[in-house]
């Protein structure tokens, strides 16, 4: 432990007692939102720039002049407060101004993945019980493909928003902007009336198939995220300028990016998609300071072509999930970044940490009261003791994470009652107490002086679910799909790893239908085309004479696990599909070498 090392971190106290401050409880009744902070900004900075996007800037005065003949449109055509209306539309101003105008009505805006195409998109239309659609010209095939099956087949139901108006609006949808024109562009009076108890948004999780769940996400959790983000992670104030390249449908971009942003007053440039190539000389162009990313994106980063002046840029802080060890160290120097505050936390869970004193290789901290207990991989089970309560792991063992449910670290849950019962694990250490299941292991590490604070580091998910290409991606779910292939009698689903690539790739042992001698590959490919996101297809397939289970008849995994892809450990046909291929072929030694080098391209 240095001199320096104590200094740095002596000058990181302030931060905690800031963050301290600005996420300590309140009454649920407060009036306070995600819009109504926005407007706050807007009367600070009304002249400063608010977006960036592709080409167009706008201030916080037009940025929310915007939002609110969006929110008069929508009052108009009979919106009230707690009703709620789907988003389903890319990165750019229309998203932010419809999301706006949705909270400063108090209305649930359910933020769909533009991915998603029939019954995935119909499910999510219709598990939020969605008064209205907000959709983007981008996803104008998408929408007409399912409009007739999702309950909203009128008129007045389906709101369009141009784009680069190559297509007009279709005669069964009513255009969003058009309408808008000329509607009053003052504050709307409902915006004063939101709680922090108020739903803000539906984000979902876990979509793989067409049955994600819609976590539910209050205006308190919301400005929590928000203040974890611009004053713990970030730091940035009115001046800061910051690049979001994430979607904006799931939480990381939108809580700690745009969250900052509405809070503080901080520029937003905005893309559509992340692009390797465009990122450094828009940083520049842009003066991005902060950046916010997935661990995927920093990887990526790190195979393009090093040039010398490389750390010349104006990032000071970056924030985001998933940068692993290996990456952390060579992307900081490479890119001359001063702070990385890797977070962790999930859209429906109630625990969260952010590495707040800028330690390396953590996921930092967390003031939330939480666990970490014995949990046996290969079988999938939580270990108990002889009264039937969990064991807290030793120091620096892996242990699956639980939060504390309490009245101030409260569990939201999901629409369906059911499966946010199935997330609550009670009777952890004591009789009649609440804890949220996160599915995740997690592990204590030292980073030397940090001031009596105990810092973590995400070790890996179990159970149901992995993460590939920075989504999470359900075993059971994969599995019901491929299950329905005429060829498929059984299948297990898990996650292996390739060197040099973030997260897990998924892995399906296939055991064939009675009479089938040999997958037909052709027809097998295009039925997971159809049927799965490109994240959610298996990048392997394996070829098994019968599915291994336990006593519980819980499918193993763990010996599939170790020995993955390895032709050496495995005598039966193993498939790959390669990258930006859509038809699975033999897993030959040649590919195999390339990928165990790290050179798959994944």
């Amino acid at each position: 432990m240095s001199l320096r090392d104590i200094a740095a971190t002596l000058a990181e106290a302030p931060t905690l007692l800031q963050v301290a401050k600005e996420i300590q409880p309140r009454p649920l009744d407060t009036c306070d939102s995600l819009a109504a902070r926005m407007e706050r900004t807007t009367e600070r900075f009304p002249n400063r720039t608010a977006v960036i996007f592709e080409g167009k800037t706008l201030t916080w005065r037009e940025l929310n002049a915007h939002a609110n003949r969006y929110a008069a449109d929508l009052r108009a055509r009979g919106l009230v407060r707690g009703d709620a209306v789907s988003l389903i539309m890319e990165n750019r101003i229309e998203f932010l101004t419809s999301l706006l105008a949705l909270n400063k009505l108090g209305i649930i805006a359910a933020l769909i993945n533009t991915n998603l195409t029939g019954r995935a998109l119909i499910h999510c239309l219709k598990i939020t019980d969605s008064k209205m659609c907000i959709f983007g010209e981008e996803c104008l095939e998408s929408v007409a493909q399912v409009k007739d099956e999702a309950d909203l087949a009128v008129i007045e139901r389906w709101l369009y928003v141009e784009d680069a108006m190559e297509e007009s609006c279709p005669d069964w949808a009513s255009d969003l902007e058009q309408a808008s024109a000329t509607q009053d562009s003052n504050n709307p009076p409902e915006t004063g009336h939101n709680t922090l108890a108020d739903i803000a948004l539906y984000i979902y999780t876990s979509g793989t198939t067409g049955l994600p769940k819609a976590s539910v996400i209050s205006n308190r959790r919301f400005l929590i995220s928000a203040a974890l983000s611009y004053k713990g992670g970030l730091k940035c104030k009115e001046h800061d300028r910051i690049y979001l390249c994430l979607p904006l449908y799931h939480g990381t971009g939108l809580f700690l990016g745009v969250g900052a942003s509405f809070a503080t007053g901080a520029s937003m440039f905005i893309r559509r998609k992340f692009s390797g190539s465009n990122f450094l000389r828009e940083v520049r162009e842009h003066k991005t300071t902060c950046f916010i990313y997935i661990g995927e994106l920093c990887r990526y980063l790190l195979t393009i072509t090093a040039l010398p002046d490389d750390h010349n840029n104006p990032l000071k802080s970056i924030m985001g999930n998933g940068l692993r060890p290996d990456v952390w160290h060579e992307f900081k120097s490479r890119y001359g970044i001063k702070r990385i505050a890797e977070f962790y936390g999930s859209s429906e869970g109630n625990v969260g940490f952010v590495n707040m004193l800028n330690k390396d290789c953590t996921v930092g901290t967390t003031s939330i009261p939480m666990a970490l207990v014995e949990y046996k991989i290969d079988t999938d089970e939580i270990t108990r003791d002889a009264n039937g309560y969990c064991i807290a792991v030793a120091d620096k063992q892996p242990g699956l994470l639980l939060g504390q449910i309490t009245k101030d670290t409260a569990f939201e849950g999901y629409t369906s009652e059911d499966e946010t019962e199935k997330k609550i694990m009670r009777g952890v250490f004591e009789k009649g107490d609440a804890w949220f299941n996160t599915g995740d292991l997690m592990k204590t590490v030292d980073v030397g002086f940090s001031l009596g604070f105990s810092h973590y580091q995400f070790v890996d998910r179990v159970g149901d679910t992995y993460r590939w290409k920075s989504e999470n991606v359900s075993t059971n779910e994969v599995g019901e799909i491929i299950n329905g292939h005429k060829q498929i009698d059984f299948c297990n689903v898990y996650g292996v790893e390739i060197p040099k690539a973030e997260g897990k790739a998924g892995m399906a042992a296939l055991v064939l239908a009675e009479g089938v001698k040999e997958l037909d590959v052709s027809s097998f490919s295009a039925y997971i085309n159809e049927h799965l996101p490109s994240y959610a297809q298996p990048v392997f397939l394996r070829i098994q004479p019968k599915m291994d289970t336990t006593g519980t008849f819980k499918m193993v995994k763990g010996d599939l696990r170790k020995e993955n892809y390895d032709l050496e450990q495995i005598n039966e046909p193993v498939y790959v599909l390669k990258p930006r291929s859509k038809t699975y072929e033999r897993l030959d030694t040649e590919f195999a070498a390339i990928l165990h080098a790290g050179d798959g391209g994944y």
